[in-house]
């Protein structure tokens, strides 16, 4: 069984009393993967995430012929414990030029950049490819960088699909532009100690990004000669628990996270300081993806909050900007969008049948949504396997592992069981 294409997210008619677990965070094992496969010997990673994203970094590891297990966790159904073989640096060879080995990467941003790089330690050919919007989202500073250091990349507009020839060790330099992702230096920095490579790093807010500090911090702290690694819970996905607990019971320590992360590595993790919301957001200094979250509290905030530098938003899983406007004005709030701005004022909200664009976080923000405006349905909410695949169960489940929601099918209203409420 599995979910319905349209669900109805049911208002709470109590503040629930909840401490919930969330998997583990997707930037740290898929950077996590990396390392491992590139250090010596057996690495494990514990509290690894297991979402579509990460399924597809396995997948590609073990097309390339790393020996990668995986075993169930049993705190947390969505997390496993990944047990990686590393080469001591070496990626093992691809196909021919006729021939090149195929890796797929479905949508998943870290992946398609980090594999980018790290193929070109190998030799050989590999072809990078994805989904329609993969293909649409930007590559070119990092596709820039790898031709710097004097490899061969093949791509008519410097997206994917692309061929990319390996050629092993290249004490070389290249610069590197975050403008439009931190992931193309996080891609370079995960392999620069095996590949030879300086790496300087320019762009928007460049020294203080905090997705590659994340990738500088990890790398130092990651055990290269074998051993075990603990991934954190994803603060992103624990933002909407969060705000759950903001629209419920404001103010109250009702519903909060098990096991909150504190190394500093995740800019997320800051998101119970912006509750209640102050009257200015930026994306670029304050939250990364969990801003998203606070977008969607902003109606209930009673005062105008302003989201500033949200235009990386813009080349994600979606128009996320574009789509954030366009789904909470169709719930009757007030957003304007000035630049890379949105000015949201406080709004009285109605239901709404939700496009979710295929974004888990669209899907994740106007479920919690869901929770205090009576008439949310979310199209699609399968998406949000990408990263969090027992979301909704975690959503329905009774207190104190869930928030005990009563989720419907869309279309006939029929309450949906713990079964139908899991992504696949």
């Amino acid at each position: 069984m599995s979910l319905p294409d349209l669900i109805e997210i049911c208002p709470s008619t109590e503040a629930p009393r909840a401490a919930i677990t969330v998997p583990g965070s997707k930037s740290l094992t898929n950077r996590a993967l990396v390392l491992a496969s590139l250090a010596e010997g057996e690495i494990n990673l514990r509290g690894a995430l297991w979402s579509e994203d990460t399924q597809v970094m396995v997948e590609c590891l073990q097309t390339l012929g790393y020996m990668v297990n995986v075993a169930p966790d049993p705190a947390e159904p969505c997390n496993r414990t990944i047990s990686v073989y590393g080469m001591g640096g070496k990626v093992p060879r691809g196909g021919t030029e006729e021939n090149p080995m195929e890796l797929f990467v479905g949508n998943a941003g870290t992946a398609a950049r980090f594999l980018s790089a790290m193929v070109c330690l190998g030799e050989g050919a590999y072809r990078l490819s994805g989904v329609p919007r993969m293909h649409e989202r930007p590559q070119a500073a990092l596709f820039q960088a790898l031709r710097e250091l004097g490899y061969r990349v093949e791509s008519p507009n410097d997206k994917l699909p692309v061929i990319i020839h390996g050629g092993g060790r290249r004490f070389e330099k290249a610069r590197v532009s975050i403008g439009e992702s931190s992931q193309f230096a996080s891609a370079l920095l995960l392999c620069a100690v095996q590949g030879g490579w300086k790496v300087e790093v320019t762009g928007e807010n460049a020294e203080e990004s905090p997705y590659v500090a994340m990738t500088l911090e990890l790398r130092e702290a990651f055990p290269n000669g074998g051993g075990n690694f603990q991934i954190e819970p994803d603060a992103s996905s624990g933002s909407y628990f969060w705000g759950a607990n903001q629209l419920l019971s404001p103010g109250s320590k009702n519903l909060f996270v098990n096991h909150w992360p504190d190394s500093g590595w995740q800019i997320d993790a800051e998101f119970p300081r912006f509750l209640p919301l102050p009257k200015i957001i930026s994306r670029r200094q304050d939250l990364g993806d969990s801003i998203m979250t606070a977008i969607v509290l902003a109606p209930f905030a009673g005062y105008p909050v302003t989201f500033t530098n949200l235009g990386r938003l813009r080349v994600q899983e979606c128009e996320r900007v574009q789509a954030l406007r366009t789904e909470l004005t169709k719930c009757g709030a007030k957003v304007r969008e000035i630049g890379d701005n949105l000015e949201v004022e406080a709004s009285e909200l109605h239901g709404a049948e939700i496009e979710t664009y295929n974004d888990h976080r669209m899907a994740m923000c106007f479920a919690i949504l869901g929770l205090k405006v009576a008439g949310i349905k979310l199209k699609n909410p399968a998406c949000v396997k990408k990263t969090f695949p027992n979301f909704f169960q975690k959503l329905g489940e009774p207190g104190p592992r869930g928030i005990g929601a009563r989720i419907l099918d869309g279309r006939t209203g029929r309450p949906l069981i713990r079964t139908e409420l899991f992504a696949e």
